[in-house]
C-alpha cells in the first residue's frame, strides 16, 4: 500500500470514529444540521488533501475539529445577510478556539452532543426509512453509496431521503428531549438502530442472506448509546440482543455462502467473545431494572437470545425457558411477529400441535399479510408434526413470498425435504 493510500484509510477512519462527534459540536455550535455537515465535509476534504503532504497530525479528530470551526468563522464572516449573527457567533466560536485548542477540551459537551445528534437524526417527524438513513449518515458517518447498498436501493433515493429529512429538521430544537419526550424519542432511537441491525441479520431482499458490516455498523452505535444512557436498561439489552445473535452471524452461512439452519450450525463457529460481551450487557441491564429503570421488550429478548447461547448443541437449548420469555414478551404489548416467534418455541418446548395454535390465533392479522412468516413457521410445525404433505405446500407457500434468494432456497429446499419425508412414509 502506498503512503499516500495508507493515509487515506486513515482518514476514512478518523472520519467514521469522530464524525458524530464532530457534526454534533457542530450543530450546537451553530444550530445549523445541514451548514454542520457542510463544514464537517469540508474539514475531511482538508485532511484528505493535506495529511498525504503534512503527514497525520497527533490528534486528527482535534485536527478536523478545528478545521472545521475556523470554516464556520470564515462562513459566517463572508455571510453579509447575517451580520449580526456573524459578530455573535464567529466572537464565540474564536473565544473556544483560543480557549479550547483541541478536542479533549470538549469534554463536557462531547458526550451531550452526540447523545443529541442520535436523537435528532431519530425525531418522530421522520419515516422509519429516513431515520435509518440519516443516522447511518450522520452518526455511522457512512457514505451515500454505503448506505444504498446496505438496503439494496439507488444513491439517488438515499440521498433523497437524507436531503428531505434535513429540511424537516430545519429550526428543530438540538436540545436533548426530557420526560416523557425523551423516553418516547428513545424508543425510536432504539428501534432505527434495531431496524438497521436486523436488515444485516437477515437481509429482506436480494442474493445475500446476511450482511455484516450492517451488524457490525448497527452494534457500534449501540454501544455508543449505551455509553450515554448507562442507566437504561433497554439500551444495554438491545446491546446483548444484537451481541448474541451477531455471535452465530459466522455459523450462519457454509463457505459457499448459502444459509445454515440454527439447528445445524457448527456452534464451535460462533463468536464466544461476542457471546460474554453480550451476556455482560445482558447482566448490566439486569443491574439498571433493579435499581429501580423499567425492563421491556429488547431485555426479553436478549434473555431469549441467552438462552440459545449458553446450548452448546440443539438438544441442549431449554425451550421450555424460551417459550416462558415469549409469553412473558407477548404480555408487554401486541406485536404478530412475536406471537409468530413465540409458535415456534411452544411448538419445540411442549408439542408442534401447541405451536400451531398460537399461530392459528395470529396467521390471519393484517401487518403478516403477503409475508413468508407464518407458512414458514407452519411448513417447520407440520413437518415435526409427522404431517409432511402439508408442510411441503406451507414451505412452497413461503418461498413464493419471500424477496430474499437465499431465504428462497433454504424454504424451497425444506418443502423438497418435507416431499421426500412423505415419499418415504408410503
Amino acid at each position: 500500500m502506498t503512503e499516500s493510500g495508507s493515509t487515506q484509510d486513515v482518514v476514512t477512519r478518523v472520519w467514521r470514529e469522530e464524525s458524530a462527534r464532530l457534526v454534533g459540536a457542530l450543530t450546537r455550535m451553530t444550530r445549523d444540521l445541514s451548514l454542520a455537515e457542510d463544514l464537517a465535509q469540508d474539514a475531511l476534504v482538508a485532511a484528505l488533501q493535506q495529511w498525504p503532504e503534512s503527514g497525520v497530525p497527533a490528534n486528527p479528530a482535534a485536527w478536523l475539529m478545528q478545521t472545521a470551526k475556523r470554516r464556520a468563522v470564515d462562513q459566517f464572516r463572508r455571510n453579509d445577510t447575517l451580520r449580526r449573527r456573524t459578530t455573535e457567533l464567529g466572537q464565540a466560536l474564536e473565544r473556544e478556539e483560543v480557549e479550547m485548542p483541541d478536542l479533549d477540551a470538549f469534554v463536557d459537551h462531547i458526550d451531550d452532543d452526540v447523545l443529541r445528534l442520535v436523537f435528532l437524526t431519530c425525531h418522530p417527524a421522520l419515516s422509519p426509512e429516513s431515520r435509518a438513513a440519516l443516522t447511518l449518515r450522520l452518526v455511522g458517518g457512512l457514505t451515500v453509496p454505503e448506505i444504498a447498498r446496505a438496503f439494496l436501493t439507488k444513491d439517488a433515493t438515499v440521498g433523497q431521503r437524507i436531503s428531505r429529512a434535513k429540511n424537516t429538521l430545519a429550526g428543530e430544537s438540538f436540545d436533548l428531549p426530557t420526560g416523557a419526550e425523551r423516553e418516547a424519542r428513545l424508543d425510536d432511537v432504539m428501534g432505527v438502530l434495531y431496524l438497521i441491525f436486523n436488515e444485516g441479520y437477515t437481509a429482506t431482499a436480494g442474493a445475500d442472506w446476511t450482511r455484516p458490516d450492517l451488524c457490525r455498523e448497527a452494534i457500534r452505535l449501540t454501544r455508543m448509546l449505551a455509553e450515554l444512557a448507562p442507566r437504561e436498561p433497554e439500551v444495554h439489552g438491545l446491546l446483548a440482543l444484537m451481541e448474541l445473535q451477531a455471535s452465530r452471524l459466522h455459523a450462519r452461512t457454509d463457505p459457499d455462502g448459502r444459509p445454515v439452519l440454527l439447528e445445524d450450525q457448527d456452534r464451535t463457529r460462533w463468536d464466544e467473545l461476542m457471546i460474554r460481551r453480550g451476556i455482560a450487557a445482558l447482566e448490566r441491564a439486569m443491574a439498571a431494572a433493579a435499581a429501580g429503570a423499567s425492563a421491556g421488550p429488547y431485555v426479553v429478548q436478549a434473555q431469549i437470545a441467552a438462552c440459545h447461547a449458553r446450548a452448546g448443541s440443539p438438544g441442549d437449548t431449554d425451550w421450555r425457558a424460551i417459550a416462558r420469555w415469549y409469553d412473558v414478551l407477548a404480555r408487554l404489548g401486541e406485536n404478530p411477529v412475536v406471537e409468530v416467534n413465540r409458535a415456534v418455541a411452544h411448538g419445540r418446548a411442549y408439542r408442534p400441535e401447541d405451536g400451531l395454535a398460537v399461530l392459528k390465533d395470529v396467521a390471519d392479522h393484517r401487518s403478516l399479510a403477503g409475508s413468508h412468516l407464518v407458512p414458514a413457521v407452519r411448513g417447520d410445525l407440520l413437518l415435526r408434526a409427522g404431517r409432511p404433505d402439508e408442510a411441503a405446500v406451507a414451505f412452497d407457500e413461503a418461498a413464493s413470498l419471500t424477496a430474499n434468494e437465499a431465504e428462497r432456497a433454504v424454504l424451497s429446499a425444506r418443502a423438497e425435504q418435507a416431499r421426500v419425508t412423505s415419499f418415504g412414509g408410503i
